[in-house]
């Protein structure tokens, strides 16, 4: 088993142009996502210019990639959507998103958006708990099948 298997924080990102809603995600997800995964660690995005240099930044820097991506589809300019669209198109090996939709009518978007996740509004903490768990785990599941 390798380090990477067994993080010992998991590093997050939440975009939005809402620091209520950062805090809302942060608040809502906690120390951990779920039981017997690790102590959660967050970078903090308002911007898509932002998310764009976090991501860089830890490329440069040598880490590992985010773990997941709590993107705010609402967010003004480019949204979560768009954002995470272009991510999957521009990066190797883009981290899961957890996407948060105002409309049920969204879903079509996030879809095309390849988000693994859709939370909607408004932000239930159980639900983003269980959202982001369900992102990591859809990651692991793409190397492992799940079982």
């Amino acid at each position: 088993m390798t380090d990477q298997a067994a993080p010992a924080t998991l590093d997050l990102l939440v975009f939005s142009d809402d620091a209520t809603v950062r805090q809302q995600v942060k608040n809502g997800v906690g120390r951990r996502p779920a039981k017997g995964m690790p102590l959660v660690s967050w970078t903090e995005a308002a911007t898509a210019e932002g998310v764009r240099l976090a991501i860089k930044d830890r490329q440069k820097a040598g880490r590992a990639p985010f773990a997941a991506l709590v993107l705010d589809a609402e967010t003004k300019k480019l949204g979560g959507m768009g954002l995470a669209h272009e991510l999957f198109t521009e990066l190797e090996q883009r981290p899961p998103v957890v996407l948060l939709t105002a409309r049920p009518q969204d879903d079509w978007l996030a879809a095309w958006a390849k988000a693994e996740v859709v939370v909607p509004r408004p932000l239930d903490p159980l639900s983003l708990q269980e959202g982001v768990a369900k992102a990591l785990r859809a990651r692991r599941g793409s190397v492992t099948p799940a079982g």
